[in-house]
């Protein structure tokens, strides 16, 4: 018999999203770590991006021990996570029509670059735009989002597209509309997210599958090791030298 605490309740439903995007989304994994490498070998930089609550996992992939030297963090000011004061400014800027040509003309990503765009919802303007905008100047698109919104949600976008009708390859987490797993009848709202923990997971599977196909083609992935190792920190210099080039974040 299961765990019927809410802590026990909250581990299987994340357990089971887990599992379902394992099995479901198996193949688009392949094909999104078969792009990114594709990348690495053929010169392309590598970028994330997301807003609000969606910027925690495109940060995960960013100066990583484990991850990938070439991931960089494209950022938004007012965007990164919620250490904008006040937070709702975030929200806001989100649904604002123009701003992401904005950032991309002010950025480094050019045609043959891959870039992550990391959206629960999909819905709003800046993540539309980031990828519509990424895709016209040559630029790869994967996108990580809830397909159930754009089901069940109205498009906050001009055009009333979601970020999954402009993306390359798209990753659905499979995160219920709302992001709460639990309810009870005390509580007036539904609660306990599960998005930040699945869309995680399912990055990481791309970056190890990006990985080992680099390695199968007898091209040594360009990886960083923990700092607190021994050692770790020679490795990283080394990778961050060779691959200068192709890092934005320690300029």
């Amino acid at each position: 018999m299961g765990d019927s605490t809410p802590a026990g309740q909250f581990f299987d439903a994340a357990i089971t999203l887990l599992q379902r995007v394992r099995d479901e989304e198996a193949e688009a994994v392949e094909a999104a770590g078969t792009l990114l490498a594709d990348a690495v070998a053929d010169g392309g930089r590598l970028f994330a991006f997301g807003a609000g609550h969606s910027s925690l996992a495109a940060q995960d992939l960013v100066y990583r021990a484990g991850g990938l030297a070439l991931m960089n963090l494209l950022t938004v000011p007012g965007m990164v996570g919620v250490d904008v004061r006040p937070a709702t400014l975030g929200s806001a800027l989100e649904r604002v029509d123009g701003l992401a040509d904005v950032v991309l003309d002010s950025s480094p990503l050019r045609a043959g670059d891959v870039l992550v765009i990391v959206s629960l919802s999909g819905r709003n303007a800046l993540p539309v735009e980031m990828a519509m905008g990424a895709r016209a100047r040559g630029v790869k698109v994967i996108g990580v989002t809830s397909v159930a919104y754009a089901a069940q949600t109205s498009s906050r976008h001009t055009s009333g597209t979601y970020l999954k009708d402009h993306c390359d390859l798209v990753l659905d987490s499979k995160i219920a509309v709302g992001d709460a797993e639990l309810s009870l009848d005390t509580i007036p709202a539904p609660f306990a997210p599960a998005s930040t923990v699945v869309t995680t997971a399912l990055l990481q599977a791309v970056m190890a599958t990006t990985a080992c196909t680099l390695a199968e083609r007898g091209v040594e992935p360009p990886l960083l090791r923990s700092g607190n190792v021994d050692g770790g920190h020679d490795w990283n210099r080394r990778i961050m030298q060779e691959y200068r080039d192709r890092i934005f974040y320690q300029h």
